[in-house]
């Protein structure tokens, strides 16, 4: 119906100093103000007005007072996104964007990528299903100095910098997937955007086309411009002329590490995820978005060969006893996500030796990057996964105390079900066909359903954790 943009260097306070200072701050309330009477002219209440704040809020030093400012003198209460849901609401976006292109797709290796202010997020696709995804430490602000036409001559020896600091994150990517095999590369971005514009082909109102040796010589052509340059030529903000020639070099680099022959840009953001979430049946979007999740979760497991019967299977029952004791133990739908999660990937630090591996699956986890979870959900599945064996609540490992109340009570519980799982399934048989609980007022009796002969005997449980956390006696009926 309308839209209006105005750009706010927030990203640029936070990722240089991590505050975001008084004159940005003061800019930012006058941009919404203004917003707010846009807004008012299509007789909406403010509370119906979704505001919301990604990662440059979400890690500034000082977002709790900013978020309060925000709220005194606009009457808008800000919702900051975790990166599950930016990640839900950009892939959503690309998704829809570029749905006539399924069956192609499906057939190819594929990688989506975003070149941000404080970060480059990369998507990799293998026949149309996640296989993993990347945050790189590595955004337009950050490589700004190394773009600056005044201070270096030269178009290579400008970028030969920046092919430095992602030339480990490449090898990185190919270790899990060879580069050189995808065929299927989308882009997305006001940066690549404004090259289609420019030096592409639209397909349809929702994505472009540029061919590679087209993108190739536009991004060549852009180094050698000025900031004063970019905004003439192409009339766009001083905000948006800042970080292209960067931005447009990441691009650039993993474009030409691929077989890809052109690059689809579609005109998706995080923006049109968010207006999609209205318009789109909710339930039908996130169960999609979550089997993406959990084959990102499969493929991590994979690269260190887990027992994926295993995993999927304790899954399966831990998601069983979360579902019927819902009751009891208070947790939402996303703790139900990071459940399932933490029991795919359980027993992931076998890979690096038996004794012990709940240790080195913890240290597995919390240094592996898993597409739809934020850097906090990875850290609490990595917890979760420790205290699957042997740990009790009260040997804490470093760094647990740390967290907040609610955080470690959360992990505590969802940890305390996944012992009660693992132990019904420790033959690795996965003869445990379904389980049935049945409860009074301090016990819980388990009744499963098993093929064959019962491999349960009493003696093998995990019980312990449980009735310490939960308060219930736990019997093998």
């Amino acid at each position: 119906m309308d839209r209006a943009i105005k750009p706010v260097a927030l990203g640029r306070d936070v990722f240089t100093s991590g505050y975001i200072d008084r004159e940005t701050s003061s800019r930012a309330m006058r941009i919404l103000a203004g917003f707010t009477e846009i807004i008012s002219g299509w007789n909406i209440a403010r509370g119906d007005i979704r505001v919301i704040a990604t990662s440059a809020v979400r890690e500034a030093k000082n977002r709790d007072t900013f978020i309060e400012q925000v709220f005194l003198r606009t009457g808008l209460r800000v919702q900051i996104l975790e990166g599950i849901e930016e990640n839900q609401l950009t892939y959503l976006a690309v998704e829809h964007a570029i749905q006539d292109l399924k069956a192609e797709k499906a057939r190819s290796n594929g990688l989506i990528i975003e070149v941000g202010a404080g970060s480059t997020d990369i998507i990799l696709l293998h026949r149309g299903k996640v296989l993993a995804a990347h945050s790189l430490r590595l955004g337009t602000i950050r490589m700004e100095r190394y773009m600056n036409p005044e201070e270096r001559d030269g178009y290579s020896q400008k970028e030969r910098p920046i092919r430095d600091i992602i030339r480990n994150a490449h090898d990185t990517l190919d270790t899990e997937f060879r580069l050189d095999r995808v065929k299927f590369f989308v882009a997305v971005g006001r940066s690549t955007r404004l090259v289609a514009k420019n030096a592409g082909t639209k397909v349809t109102d929702r994505y472009s086309v540029i061919n590679k040796k087209d993108f190739l010589a536009f991004t060549d052509s852009i180094q050698k411009c000025t900031t004063e340059e970019i905004v003439r030529r192409f009339q766009t903000t001083y905000y948006d002329a800042e970080g292209l020639a960067p931005s447009l070099a990441v691009y650039k680099y993993f474009l030409e590490k691929t077989s890809a022959g052109r690059i689809l840009v579609p005109e998706a953001s995080l923006r049109e995820g968010v207006v999609l979430s209205f318009a789109l049946d909710v339930h039908v979007t996130k169960k999609r978005f979550l089997a993406q999740v959990m084959t990102a979760v499969i493929s991590l497991g994979k690269k260190f060969r887990f027992d994926e019967k295993h995993g999927r299977h304790v899954a399966k029952i831990s998601l069983s006893i979360f579902d019927q004791l819902a009751a009891d133990h208070g947790l939402d739908a996303h703790a139900r996500v990071l459940l399932e999660a933490a029991a795919i990937l359980h027993d992931i630090g076998s890979y690096l030796g038996r004794q012990h591996h709940e240790r080195h699956g913890q240290y597995i986890v919390a240094n592996s990057e898993i597409f739809g979870f934020s850097p906090g959900d990875i850290k609490s599945i990595s917890f979760i996964v420790r205290f699957h064996r042997r740990l009790s609540p009260h040997a804490l490992p470093e760094g647990f105390e740390a967290l907040s109340r609610e955080e470690r009570i959360r992990i505590l519980k969802i940890a305390a079900i996944l012992r009660i799982a693992d132990a019904l399934d420790r033959s690795h048989s996965q003869r445990v066909l379904s389980l049935r609980l049945k409860k009074n007022q301090d016990e819980i009796f388990l009744h499963p359903v098993y093929s064959g002969e019962s491999p349960l005997r009493e003696s093998l449980w995990k019980n312990e954790m449980f009735e310490e956390v939960f308060g219930y006696k736990v019997h093998l009926a």
